[in-house]
């Protein structure tokens, strides 16, 4: 008679086929093992690791299930383009915008395709990512993307031109890069981010002007004539980016008690057009005080509105937009741009971009002593960095107002008692 062997309490179950391996390495770390779908319709053997046998099976099981869906999972032995295009087409399509997307899409196509697309996505170093980006400053993108062939594309045929990418371009090409690796980080499809490493020296910021105070006052006495006086008061008054004014609708608005509520975008998207989307982060979405001038404009804009609307009949096109054209529908961005150039030109106005109307609101309450914190509040900024940062010039007249205010106080007499000591730390 034989005795059937003790079972061990040590021995784990045995899983079943196709759901792979778990095991414990000698590092003390845990790697499982399973076979996925990758890009090309093949099949490829992948392992994941994790701190303990539960979160090494766990990711496993997450890129297994994926697999089953019929979702390629990349691998890191593909090459860089096609991580890049499994990165733009199952991860990035559905956290950025639509426009976003379109420009990271081309940012791929033009730059990291041509230049890193080759590479195998395990095999990535620093110097690989910093040597690209090295000879992207210098190339001359006509000649890169073959444009020198055509008049149209090209201002010179056989000749190099030296179209060189823009320092704020190279990094944001950069960004791009920096954030598929990061999900392939996060995938356990590579030990750490190579581009992260890559220190680019920070473009210098784009230089604006905004309208003085006296080119301000100009500016709304010339648009009091025109049909969209409304939006130029609100736009110069209250700092709103340009897609919140067109897309603003009439319930957001409150005359009585002389507020809005900012919370919705117009954009224009390469499959949907004119689109009413969300503001693009949380702190875009607020609610601002109405100047009484901006109540009294959009009152009389809301009656020419009217008068439209029973103008144009059965051809009105009901959008409860503000700010739309004489038939109801969304005002393009574009045509928008266009008359307020056309405006500036006849009011005798140097020329300025649409945005540089927010630039100016910001400048000229920071010339009238307005906080910060106020500011940031009103232009719907996530960070006062972000404002104190885009607004650190100060105009010549401040810095002399300043310096005298300082000379004032240099210039007292011995005799004149001193303030009392602070425990102020100036930062």
């Amino acid at each position: 008679m034989t005795t059937p062997r003790p079972t061990s309490s040590r021995r784990t179950r045995s899983r079943a086929n196709g759901d792979g391996t778990v095991y414990q390495r000698k590092d003390s770390r845990w790697e499982a093992a399973g076979y996925i779908l990758a890009p090309g319709n093949t099949r490829k053997r992948i392992r994941v690791y994790g701190t303990t046998r539960k979160d090494a099976l766990a990711k496993l099981t997450e890129k297994i299930a994926a697999s089953n869906l019929g979702l390629p999972v990349a691998a890191a032995d593909i090459t860089v383009s096609a991580y890049l295009m499994y990165w733009l087409n199952g991860i990035a399509v559905h956290q950025v915008r639509e426009n976003t997307h379109t420009r990271y899409a081309a940012c791929v196509r033009l730059h990291l395709n041509p230049g890193l697309g080759t590479k195998k996505l395990a095999r990535l170093t620093a110097r690989d990512v910093r040597t690209f980006l090295d000879r992207l400053r210098v190339a001359c993108q006509c000649c890169a993307q073959g444009r020198d062939t055509d008049r149209r594309s090209c201002c010179t045929i056989g000749q190099c031109c030296n179209k060189r990418l823009s320092p704020l371009t190279v990094t944001y090409v950069h960004s791009v890069l920096k954030s598929a690796l990061e999900h392939a980080v996060r995938e356990d499809d590579l030990p750490r981010n190579v581009a992260r490493n890559i220190k680019t020296p920070a473009p210098r910021p784009r230089r604006f002007k905004p309208f003085t105070a006296s080119e301000a006052r100009q500016f709304l006495h010339a648009a009091s004539g025109d049909r969209l006086h409304a939006l130029y008061e609100l736009a110069l008054r209250t700092g709103l980016r340009k897609g919140e004014l067109l897309g603003l609708h009439w319930e957001d608005l409150d005359l009585d008690s002389g507020t809005a509520s900012i919370h919705r975008s117009l954009q224009r998207t390469p499959t949907g057009g004119l689109t009413i989307l969300h503001t693009k982060t949380r702190a875009s979405e607020r609610r601002i005080a109405l100047p009484t001038e901006c109540i009294n404009s959009l009152k009389t804009h809301q009656e020419l509105q009217q008068e439209e609307r029973e103008a144009a009949g059965t051809g009105w096109t009901d959008t409860g937009l503000v700010f739309a054209t004489p038939t109801g529908r969304p005002l393009d961005p574009t045509n928008l741009t266009r008359r307020f150039r056309r405006l500036l030109h006849h009011a005798q106005l140097r020329t300025i971009r649409f945005h540089d109307l927010r630039h100016s609101t910001a400048t000229l309450l920071l010339e009238q002593g307005i906080d910060l914190v106020v500011i940031k509040e009103l232009l719907g900024h996530a960070h006062i960095g972000v404002t104190a940062g885009v607004y650190a010039h100060v105009r010549l007249r401040l810095q002399r107002h300043a310096i005298d205010t300082l000379g004032n106080a240099l210039g007292q007499s011995d005799d004149a008692p001193d303030d009392p000591p602070t425990a102020a730390v100036v930062r």
